[in-house]
């Protein structure tokens, strides 16, 4: 991938390909507006991103991304009510649905045992440890193989505490990503989840 000579710009170009979703006509549509930027608006882009990569961290109760100790979900919701989700992008497609006021967990992954990826590996300990309270666990992955399998998992470890679980609704079809999933789907789906 040559643009006439420009070294940098084909390393410009190779590192926006990097990001998910984008191709290389992407990538060059990326590196042009950013070579057309002005200095001032190239410096604000850099510093946003050193920003964004030096303060933001896993909230040290849901997992979220914050860039505080505790997030402000978890500080000024209702936690008696906890949502179950994969990763923190999830988090924000949830929020979508707006009279959701519970909190949140952030696995950060699902159980995958060919890529090895155990309980261990998820934050089911400390989903675990939050319990104290909790009236009801919303267990919101991806409906596919890995999200149920353990959707099933978590909720054979909670059932027994006497915590009512349930399941996101039909509405989201098999195999579909919950960032992917628009508002009204997602609010339904939450509305008429299901005991599990």
């Amino acid at each position: 991938m040559i643009y006439g000579d420009s070294e940098p710009l084909t390393k410009l170009v190779a590192q926006f390909t990097k990001l998910p979703g984008v191709g290389v006509k992407t990538a060059q549509r990326y590196a042009y507006k950013i070579i057309g930027m002005s200095e001032e608006e190239v410096d604000e882009f850099v510093s946003a991103i050193d920003e964004c990569k030096s303060k933001i961290k896993y909230c040290s109760v849901c997992g979220n991304y914050t860039d505080k100790d505790v997030c402000d979900i978890c500080n000024s919701r209702d936690a008696s009510v906890i949502c179950v989700v994969k990763e923190p992008k999830d988090v924000t497609a949830m929020e979508k649905v707006k009279d959701y006021r519970g909190v949140y967990h952030v696995l950060h992954g699902t159980l995958n045992p060919l890529a090895g990826i155990g309980p261990d590996e998820l934050s089911i300990k400390s989903l675990l440890g939050r319990l104290d309270g909790v009236k009801e666990v919303i267990l919101a992955t991806n409906l596919d193989v890995e999200g149920e399998a353990t959707a099933v998992y978590i909720s054979r470890l909670i059932k027994p505490m006497g915590i009512k679980v349930t399941r996101i609704a039909g509405g989201i079809s098999m195999n579909t990503d919950i960032e992917y999933t628009d508002e009204v789907t997602l609010s339904r789906a939450l509305e008429n989840r299901q005991p599990f």
